[in-house]
């Protein structure tokens, strides 16, 4: 698939770091654009997936809900088992 082209409006900080990093790692400013918000979406789609996933089993009621108390209190023994293995 042929790429667009798009604009961005960085602030001229971000535009030095940028230039310097893609200096750094011999590549140009675009490359280094492109792969940041590749990676970017592609973590932000997967996260949208799971919360999307997790909220039509909440609806469907096929989600095991605990109250806040029962998760606070499992993972403060969890934490206490691992500081006691130290």
């Amino acid at each position: 698939m042929p790429k667009q082209n798009i604009t961005v409006r960085l602030d001229p900080e971000t535009v030095k770091c940028l230039d310097q990093m893609a200096q750094a790692m011999n590549r140009d400013r675009a490359w280094l654009m492109s792969h940041a918000i590749e990676r970017y979406v592609e973590e932000e789609a997967w996260q949208v997936a799971a919360i999307r996933e997790a909220v039509l089993k909440v609806k469907s009621g096929k989600a095991k809900l605990l109250p806040h108390e029962d998760v606070f209190a499992r993972l403060e023994a969890k934490l206490k088992k691992q500081l006691e293995q130290e």
